[in-house]
């Protein structure tokens, strides 16, 4: 248990666990004797704000997974439940959200990719909300209240580790209850990096203002990769990323062409090597596709 206080207690006709806290920090309530790399979580959860009228607090609840002892490394899927009423569209597509520690707050995974970490899902406040996550290898889903379809999909989880513990997550200023709890883990699925990086690549951008072709001359250095990007957005621009574990992030800058160029920053994420697709942020509903040459 880190930043906060678990207790037993009766919510709304069901025994549950309740997290509070004091502080301003996160809280996380490990699971005793439970490590996963891939598996199901299943939970029903709901929530009190406990903040004064007036005071904006839409509460956070959540599951984090693969969790570090110190809780300094995870991945987390959590729910905002005043948000799925809010007469704003905006914060009504931050119902739930999905980030990862370190690197990946929400502000960043917002900005660089908006639309792909968070969504909207109808969710009750104060009422039960069941929560399944399907975690396998790179990839994470999102379920409410039994729907066969999830309600966030991330193809790249972006924690750096591939195994550790599930903890309950809660945020300050509200009451956090979770009730049947049940975590099944799976065979691991085997995450490496399917292919090396190093090499040239041609790279085909699909995307609401056409379609933008280019190539990469890439070279790794461990975990480092550097390179160069050539084509449309410019020539000879400096490409830096990282490859660790089935997961590779490419970030170069360059100048958006058309009638009014404009400087721009495309960013691409994969989980296979030997693709490299990933989602350029500047793009509402874009694809990218690389293959070796």
């Amino acid at each position: 248990m880190t930043g906060g206080k678990a207790e037993t207690v009766e919510y709304k006709g069901r025994k549950a666990v309740r997290l509070t806290t004091q502080s301003n920090g996160d809280i996380f309530a490990f699971l005793k004797g439970i490590q996963i790399q891939d598996g199901t979580i299943e939970v029903d959860i709901a929530m009190k704000v406990t903040t004064p009228p007036g005071v904006r607090m839409p509460g956070f609840i959540g599951i984090a997974f693969r969790v570090r002892a110190d809780a300094s490394h995870y991945d987390l899927f959590y729910l905002r439940p005043w948000n799925s009423h809010s007469e704003d569209q905006a914060m009504r597509n931050h119902s739930v959200q999905y980030v990862a520690a370190p690197g990946f707050d929400w502000y960043r995974l917002r900005r660089e990719w908006p639309w792909i970490y968070e969504s909207y899902a109808d969710l009750q406040p104060e009422g039960w909300t069941k929560v399944k996550i399907e975690v396998h290898g790179r990839a994470g889903k999102l379920y409410i209240n039994g729907s066969e379809n999830p309600s966030l999909i991330v193809n790249g989880l972006k924690g750096e580790d591939l195994q550790g513990s599930v903890a309950l997550w809660a945020y300050p200023g509200e009451e956090a209850y979770f009730s049947n709890l049940k975590v099944v883990p799976a065979k691991a699925e085997a995450v490496t990096n399917g292919g090396e990086a190093s090499g040239a690549w041609d790279v085909k951008f699909a995307s609401d203002y056409g379609g933008y072709d280019g190539s990469m001359i890439l070279h790794r250095d461990g975990n480092t990769v550097k390179g160069t990007w050539s084509g449309a957005f410019g020539h000879d621009q400096p490409i830096s990323g990282t490859w660790n574990n089935g997961y590779v992030e490419l970030t170069f800058g360059g100048t958006w062409p058309g009638e009014k160029p404009a400087p721009m920053t495309a960013t691409l994420t994969s989980t296979s090597a030997a693709a490299l697709c990933g989602r350029p942020h500047w793009s509402r509903a874009c694809r990218a596709w690389a293959s070796a040459r």
